[in-house]
């Protein structure tokens, strides 16, 4: 069965250092998807023993520095973890995400690097359904959702068992997301509050309920600035079914 892997559920204005940087992973029989890195989720997933070696490729959302600014560190930890078996390393993204990671990366003189994994780049257009890539364990697509920057929604299938995940990163409810998240078995979606480019957690629960979600967890939290539970009480009033409020090393079988 395969796994969701909450590495990080904070939002950016999280002020009591409980949570990292919202970032996941998606675990398979025999492989490995990040998505995002604001911090470093390399640490995390040791923690969560999940062998480096079988990362298949990341996946970025947006641009934004709690999403992207650990690029840098995730490449090194990868290449002086799995050398000198360092295999390429795809990275997806819109393509505002793509150009942030390749010149953060970049400022490093990495030439005396020898085996590093080499990067391939891939832009995903903000299309509803566009394609990112069929894998070892997984289907992934995308779609834009609402955010200051260009941002995308994924949603992974389960190859072997047939569940399906879709993460709505940044963003407001959007009909991107919305149409991703049709008879998920989870759908993973921000609750940060009324802000610009964000969402309610009761925003998030109408959404999962009008695309027929069966499950639904509140990432992008921040716990100094609401009553999380309370927002959790409301969302499930809304959506009708049980709501999580996500928690760094969380863990979810789909």
């Amino acid at each position: 069965m395969a796994e969701l892997l909450l590495l990080g559920t904070g939002a950016a204005l999280t002020a009591d250092g409980s949570r990292e940087p919202t970032m996941f992973a998606l675990r398979g029989h025999r492989s490995t998807i990040l998505i995002d890195c604001g911090s470093n989720p390399i640490r995390q997933l040791q923690r969560m023993q999940v062998p480096l070696d079988s990362i298949e490729r990341l996946i970025l959302t947006h641009s934004h520095p709690d999403h992207i600014s650990g690029f840098g560190l995730l490449v090194e930890m990868l290449w002086l973890h799995c050398r000198p078996y360092c295999r390429a390393l795809p990275v997806h993204g819109p393509a505002d995400a793509i150009d942030v990671a390749r010149r953060l990366f970049a400022q490093w003189d990495s030439s005396t690097w020898k085996g590093l994994p080499e990067l391939e780049w891939n832009e995903i257009p903000l299309e509803i359904g566009a394609p990112i890539a069929t894998g070892s364990d997984f289907e992934l697509a995308a779609a834009p959702g609402i955010h200051s920057v260009p941002v995308i929604g994924i949603r992974a299938r389960d190859l072997h068992r047939g569940g399906v995940v879709v993460f709505g990163a940044d963003g407001e409810p959007s009909p991107g997301v919305r149409a991703l998240a049709q008879g998920a078995d989870w759908l993973v979606h921000e609750a940060t509050g009324v802000f610009p480019g964000h969402s309610t957690a009761e925003a998030a629960a109408e959404l999962a309920r009008a695309a027929g979600a069966r499950r639904l967890v509140l990432v992008h939290l921040a716990d100094n600035l609401a009553d999380l539970d309370a927002q959790r009480r409301a969302a499930e009033q809304v959506f009708g079914g049980e709501v999580w409020l996500g928690r760094d090393l969380d863990c979810y079988k789909f």
